[in-house]
C-alpha cells in the first residue's frame, strides 16, 4: 500500500484476524522492519538486553471465578451483568480460580504491598546501539515466566544466525539457573547484582568489575523506555483484546511501530522505503 492508499476498513481486518493469528502475520510484519534496520546498520549483533513488564488483561477481577463455578452461575441477581462482589476474606489463586472473561490471564502482582491484577506477561529483547526492538513476547504473567521468555528469544535470535556476546537485565534475572543457561550458551551475563538476595548473587566479580558490564548496565536502562512508549502512547497498558494470541500480535504491531518512529529518527531517508 502506498502512503496515500486509503486503508482497510475496521470490520475487513476483524474478519481476517484469525488468519493473521494463524499465518503470524504480526511477527512477519515487525521481523521484516528489525531486518530492514539491521541491513541499514542500526543494530548491534553482540550486546543486548532483556526485560519484561505487565500488560493488564481485558478482565475485571469481578469475574475472577472458582474453578468448580460453572460459567453463567455465581447470582448476578438485580443488578445484571455488573453484579456487586464481596471478596474480603476470600482466599484466591490461580490454582483454584480462573476469569471467565479471559481464562488465559493470570493474577499476580508486581511486588509485596501491591495490589494483584490479572494481567499477562510482556518480554523485550532490546539490542544496545540504539535501543531498537529485536524480539517481543507475551506469556501468562509469573516471575519464573520472565526467564523462561527470555531464553525462548534467544533461542529464536540462535535460529537466525544471531549469537550475541552479552545480555543485560535487571536484578530480577539475577538467579543461578538463568545466568547458567547464558553461559551454557556462550554468552557473557551482564546482569545487576542483587547481593541483598538469600544465597548472594550470581555473577562473579571479575564480570561486575569489566568496563564492557559498566556500559551494558546503563544501556540496559533504554529499555525501560520502550515500556514506557508501548504502555502510554502505543496504548498498551492494558491489551484491549482476550487471550495470548491476540495480544501478542497486538503487541508485534506497537512493536513494530516503535521501531518504525525510532528508525525514522535514525535515518529519515529510509522512510516510506
Amino acid at each position: 500500500m502506498s502512503l496515500v492508499e486509503t486503508g482497510f476498513d475496521a470490520t475487513v481486518f476483524s474478519k481476517n484476524r484469525e488468519r493473521l493469528l494463524e499465518h503470524e502475520v504480526g511477527r512477519l510484519f515487525f521481523d521484516a522492519v528489525v531486518r530492514q534496520a539491521r541491513v541499514s546498520g542500526l543494530m548491534s549483533d553482540d550486546h543486548f538486553t532483556v526485560d519484561g513488564t505487565l500488560i493488564e488483561a481485558c478482565a475485571s477481577l469481578k469475574s475472577f471465578r472458582p474453578k468448580a463455578e460453572s460459567l453463567g452461575e455465581g447470582g448476578k441477581g438485580d443488578e445484571g451483568g455488573n453484579p456487586t462482589v464481596d471478596f474480603r476474606g476470600e482466599k484466591r489463586s490461580n490454582q483454584t480460580h480462573v476469569s471467565t472473561t479471559d481464562p488465559e490471564s493470570r493474577l499476580f502482582r508486581k511486588g509485596h504491598g501491591r495490589e494483584a491484577k490479572l494481567c499477562y506477561g510482556a518480554h523485550a529483547l532490546m539490542e544496545n546501539r540504539h535501543g531498537l526492538l529485536v524480539d517481543m513476547m507475551v506469556t501468562p504473567a509469573g516471575t519464573a515466566v520472565e526467564w523462561g521468555a527470555a531464553e525462548a528469544m534467544l533461542i529464536r535470535q540462535a535460529r537466525k544466525r544471531r549469537k550475541p556476546k552479552t545480555l543485560g537485565g535487571d536484578k530480577g534475572y539475577d538467579t543461578f539457573g538463568f545466568v547458567a543457561m547464558l553461559r551454557r550458551r556462550g554468552i557473557i551475563p551482564h546482569i545487576a547484582a542483587n547481593v541483598t538476595r538469600r544465597g548472594g548473587t550470581a555473577m562473579d566479580a571479575p564480570t561486575l568489575q569489566q568496563e564492557e558490564y559498566q556500559i551494558s548496565q546503563r544501556k540496559r536502562k533504554r529499555i525501560e523506555e520502550i515500556f514506557g512508549w508501548l504502555k502510554t502512547i502505543g496504548g498498551f497498558r492494558r491489551t484491549r483484546f482476550k487471550g495470548r494470541a491476540r495480544t501478542q500480535l497486538a503487541a508485534w504491531i506497537a512493536g513494530t511501530a516503535y521501531n518504525l518512529l525510532r528508525i525514522a529518527k535514525l535515518k529519515p531517508d529510509l522512510v516510506g522505503t
